[in-house]
């Protein structure tokens, strides 16, 4: 029996590539890196099922082009709860800069009836119960207004379902609503949230600090290669990996860090070898086109080099991640 489900609202299908740079209006030669049935909570539990954790899957697919999910769950053996609808799923352009700046061209799918909807949400709100953790992760469909969203997510939460959230702009402030049990925005979603740029680690946290007074108990800020905050009330942790040579692709690099970070919560770890190893997880996905773990062993060097810092205030007080 799995112990987490993970649910993709608007999955699609990710063509990733990577160039030296894009020019704006001129022909851009990209290097293929693959084309991956994806959305964010698949990628969860990709990573999760190559972690040992058992993982099932739900939310929507389009039934026109559903053969590869279908294909990839049977080989990962992701337990399949998603509801086919009509049309396709949509396919998202990913490409990558050698700076590692990712450009996003994220099209729109299917179409979600209200039908259709309330199907999803009465089987979800019985399937959920059976779970640890149920990751919420992404944006939302044509058809499934922030409302709607934010509607079956108090459900969930007044069922007692421990819900973590990975989603952004509207999908994110209206998730907020139903108080999550933990939340993941990155830098630049957080600055979305407050209305304003964060330009300094006091500001991301004073951010991040709004967040959590809105009833969240976990608030985890991921900053890219300068590393990730975790702020509950026990205080603010910062992780830091060391520096990746080299970057392939940092699509999934979030997604990772959310299943790193359930890993550590099912197997009982502490709040810092909880923050260390879903860091270690996040920088390893940077340099490969998709997400997975292949080989567990090839964390253990990234690991060993996560530094961990407890902000106290204005001072810092590092210690080691893992005894």
């Amino acid at each position: 029996m799995a112990s987490v489900v993970t649910i993709t609202l608007n999955a699609a299908y990710d063509l990733v590539g990577r160039l030296n740079r894009i020019q704006l209006g001129e022909v851009n030669t990209v290097e293929t890196l693959g084309l991956f049935p994806a959305g964010k909570g698949i990628n969860v539990a990709k990573v999760l099922k190559d972690l040992g954790v058992n993982v099932a899957v739900g939310g929507f697919l389009g039934k026109d082009n559903s053969a590869d999910f279908e294909q990839m769950f049977n080989q990962h053996g992701l337990e399949d709860k998603f509801h086919r609808v009509d049309g396709k799923t949509r396919i998202n352009v990913k490409i990558t800069e050698t700076e590692a700046d990712v450009t996003d061209l994220n099209f729109l799918g299917y179409q979600i009836s209200p039908q259709v909807w309330q199907q999803f949400v009465t089987d979800s709100l019985a399937y959920c119960l059976d779970y640890d953790i149920v990751a919420v992760c992404g944006s939302l469909p044509r058809g499934v207004s922030p409302e709607l969203f934010a509607d079956w997510l108090n459900q969930l939460h007044q069922a007692g379902v421990k819900v973590v959230l990975d989603s952004s702009n509207t999908a994110l402030t209206a998730g907020l609503k139903a108080k999550p049990w933990l939340v993941k925005p990155n830098h630049r979603e957080l600055e979305a949230w407050v209305g304003h740029p964060l330009n300094s680690l006091e500001e991301i946290i004073a951010a991040a600090q709004q967040l959590k007074a809105e009833g969240i108990e976990n608030v985890i800020i991921s900053m890219g290669e300068k590393g990730s905050l975790w702020i509950n009330n026990e205080g603010v942790l910062k992780a830091e990996p060391a520096k990746c040579e080299n970057v392939v692709s940092t699509v999934g690099a979030g997604d990772s860090m959310v299943a790193g970070l359930i890993y550590g919560f099912e197997k009982g770890l502490s709040k810092t070898e909880t923050l260390a190893f879903a860091t270690a997880v996040s920088a390893f996905a940077v340099s490969q086109s998709n997400v997975g773990v292949s080989d567990l062993s090839l964390l253990d060097p990234i690991l060993e080099k996560v530094q961990i810092t407890m902000i106290e205030g204005l001072y810092e007080v590092i210690f080691n991640p893992i005894s």
